[in-house]
């Protein structure tokens, strides 16, 4: 066996499992399809719901006496309390909106049993974001976090920007399943932490995860995030994590911590599965509500498109993953 035997090959097409790049630049001509005034990317993935994604926000420009015709919510009570006389103040909108990524490409969400690995779907919602940040005029910028180590993306414009993040997510992917490492392995505490050091104040930030490494510790860091920033979760998952699936035989799984042989056909065995969904759901949805985050679902077994309610653009994949 040659040493150039041993080199990974990189997938030319998209199977699921892996990553290319050609899978990912193809949603820079998708990100059209939601510029304003379209509507919002996020609106589909809320059930249809208005979306509580935010437009662009306004930076306080200057005090000027009020003018007939002015908001009157824009009145500046202090300085009219102080001079006597109503003054209101002027906003300017902002030009930029830095956008920061946490894409999570860690064990966990290597895992998939219809069309992809969760890890995949991440990507593909990452690069659709990056293509609409930058078409936007806005940076994009990102941290991949694959349990090893980080993959630290500064905010950038243009082409450029979308291409880092890219690479970044694919790099990360493809070594998340070696396990020659020396170093402590990365925490999702950690990728937070270096959010947080990273991202400009007034970023739109997105963290894209199964979240089962989130912990109620977590929540100070979140809490810090949002003060000076805007903050989406966007939880991917399996339709087997709640118990979903026409596989009827016995099979031998493992998540990293432990491994057993389950039963598919037993209905103990969804029911077991849905439970331990459910209770993961509640914390996930209690700490957003309480950080007033908003938080969307992403299934790993439809394609990106199909659930943004666009009919283009599917991914073809080989089968069923684990």
């Amino acid at each position: 066996m040659t040493s150039q035997d041993l080199t990974p090959t990189l997938p030319t097409h998209s199977d699921g499992v892996n990553l290319c790049l050609a899978e990912l630049l193809q949603y820079k001509n998708q990100s059209v399809r939601w510029l304003p005034p379209a509507q919002s990317v996020w609106s589909q993935l809320n059930g249809q719901h208005q979306s509580r994604h935010k437009g662009r926000g306004m930076n306080f420009a200057e005090v000027r006496p009020y003018q007939a015709g002015d908001d009157i919510r824009a009145i500046d009570w202090r300085v009219t309390a102080r001079n006597g006389k109503t003054h209101t103040k002027l906003f300017t909108e902002e030009r930029e909106q830095p956008v920061m990524l946490l894409v999570d490409v860690s064990s966990s969400m290597k895992f998939g049993t219809q069309l992809l690995l969760k890890s995949v779907q991440a990507a593909h919602f990452s690069s659709l974001l990056s293509w609409l940040a930058v078409s936007e005029q806005d940076r994009i910028g990102a941290i991949v976090f694959n349990g090893n180590r980080l993959y630290e993306c500064k905010p950038t414009a243009r082409q450029q920007g979308p291409l880092t993040v890219i690479n970044a997510i694919i790099d990360a992917h493809q070594e998340g399943g070696d396990e020659d490492f020396d170093h402590k392995r990365v925490s999702f505490s950690d990728a937070l932490k270096h959010l947080h050091h990273l991202c400009p104040k007034g970023s739109e930030i997105v963290v894209l995860s199964d979240f089962y490494q989130l912990q109620e510790t977590d929540k100070r860091r979140l809490s810090q995030l949002r003060q000076h920033n805007r903050l989406q979760f966007v939880q991917l998952f399996d339709p087997l994590e709640f118990g979903h699936t026409s596989f009827n035989g016995i099979e031998f799984v493992t998540d990293d911590q432990q491994a057993t042989w389950l039963d598919f056909s037993a209905q103990s065995t969804r029911d077991s599965l849905s439970q331990q969904f459910q209770q993961h759901q509640q914390f996930i949805q209690e700490l957003c509500k309480s950080l007033a985050i908003p938080l969307h679902l992403l299934s790993a077994a439809k394609s990106l498109m199909e659930q943004l309610g666009q009919p283009g653009a599917k991914v073809h994949s080989g089968g069923s993953h684990g």
